[in-house]
């Protein structure tokens, strides 16, 4: 249950991002770029100081190769077959793959479904991270869960912008980024159900759970925070990772 908790937080804190948006208003590109960097600096610090090593120790460098490995593969999958919106590095919405959608007539409808896909596309798997993490360490799992929440949040605040100039309400749009995030603690959930049929799975989830990171991480949340500052993007991946280093 506390695993779940966790990963539920995580998951709508995209949602966060879209309230200060609303009553606050778009953060300065520098303020996103320390984020972002922060976020990032977590992300590879706990996959490299933690998740591999656990994964080795309970399995083997053989499993925990195929599973970071894997990991990666499965989030490269999904950015190619699976239409989804996403931050650029120039804090705007970028949409991909949206051919998949063509066939929709109504603009808007289209827009929040690709905003739905955006933020559903990388919540099963860090879902699956988080609750990789409490089953191995309860301080990893929270660690994992804060990481991702920060990355989540500057997702959200790119989404608002362009939504609401495209005339979606607010209360839809927060509908959609909530049922989004429900599907972080589906994937915590459906990790914990094979968690439970053998270690085995635990060491090889961890890997596929730093894969899956240091993807998200070298394919977007570096790119994006250099792009904006790369002088504060780097000093809050140094401040991540040094965090990492020590907490964990």
């Amino acid at each position: 249950m506390e695993s779940l908790i966790y990963s539920f937080l995580a998951g709508v804190s995209t949602s966060l991002g879209v309230l200060l948006v609303i009553f606050i208003g778009k953060p300065s590109k520098n303020v996103l770029s320390a984020l972002l960097g922060f976020a990032g600096g977590v992300m590879i610090g706990i996959s490299v100081f933690e998740l591999m090593p656990e994964s080795v120790e309970i399995g083997s460098v053989l499993s925990a190769s195929i599973g970071l490995i894997l990991g990666a593969c499965m989030m490269f999958l999904m950015d190619k077959v699976i239409p989804h919106a996403h931050m650029s590095g120039r804090n705007e919405l970028v949409v991909e793959n949206p051919e998949k959608l063509d066939k929709m007539d109504d603009k808007m409808l289209k827009m929040g479904y690709l905003i739905l896909f955006g933020i559903a596309l990388h919540n099963l798997p860090e879902g699956l991270a988080i609750g990789a993490g409490i089953q191995s360490n309860p301080q990893l799992g929270i660690f994992i869960a804060v990481a991702i929440a920060i990355h989540n949040i500057p997702e959200g605040i790119a989404m608002a912008g362009p939504l609401k100039a495209g005339g979606l309400r607010n209360g839809r749009i927060l509908l959609f980024t909530l049922i989004a995030g429900l599907m972080t603690p589906l994937g915590t959930g459906i990790g914990l159900v094979f968690f439970s049929i053998s270690p085995v799975f635990i060491g090889g989830s961890l890997a596929f759970a730093a894969g899956a990171m240091i993807y998200i991480v070298n394919d977007e949340l570096i790119p994006q925070a250099n792009e904006m500052n790369n002088h504060l993007g780097n000093a809050g991946f140094m401040i991540g990772l040094l965090l990492a280093f020590v907490f964990l």
